[in-house]
């Protein structure tokens, strides 16, 4: 099971909660089906593009791994640093119980990127049927 707490900026100062990010923006796109393993090479772009960032300027990406095959071809068509990518292990190694793993992909971006100073994390997702999502994340 996983949980997200989403609140304004404003209700977290009333509460004197210190936020460890914030959502940014989302993109969704579609592919053929057979390719649903693909759909964040078609995703991400529109995400940056919306955002006015480019891949490098991306400081961590959690690529959701249905399969080792169908992550590593996203990341190499996209064209991210293997440096700043499933720092930790992806859902092959760490677990994609179906329902919570976008909920770990963010937090893993938002505890990682902490530690590390990181101002950008990319979470993405592959989805059955034919789609691809991605998601910017701000961290504090």
């Amino acid at each position: 099971a996983a949980a997200v707490v989403l609140m304004s900026d404003e209700e977290a100062s009333r509460r004197d909660i210190e936020p460890m990010g914030a959502f940014k923006g989302w993109a969704v796109a579609g592919c053929e089906p057979d390719e649903m393993g693909i759909g964040p090479i078609y995703a991400v772009p529109k995400l940056l593009k919306r955002h006015g960032l480019t891949v490098d300027d991306i400081d961590l990406w959690e690529l959701n791994e249905a399969f080792a095959s169908q992550c590593l071809y996203s990341r190499d068509t996209l064209g991210i640093d293997p440096e700043k990518y499933n720092v930790n292990g992806g859902s092959i190694a760490i677990g994609h119980p179906f329902g919570m793993t976008g909920t770990r992909c963010a937090g893993h971006i938002l505890q990682e990127g902490k530690r590390r100073g990181a101002k950008w994390g990319v979470v993405t997702m592959c989805i059955g049927g034919g789609q691809g999502a991605a998601g910017l994340i701000e961290i504090y």
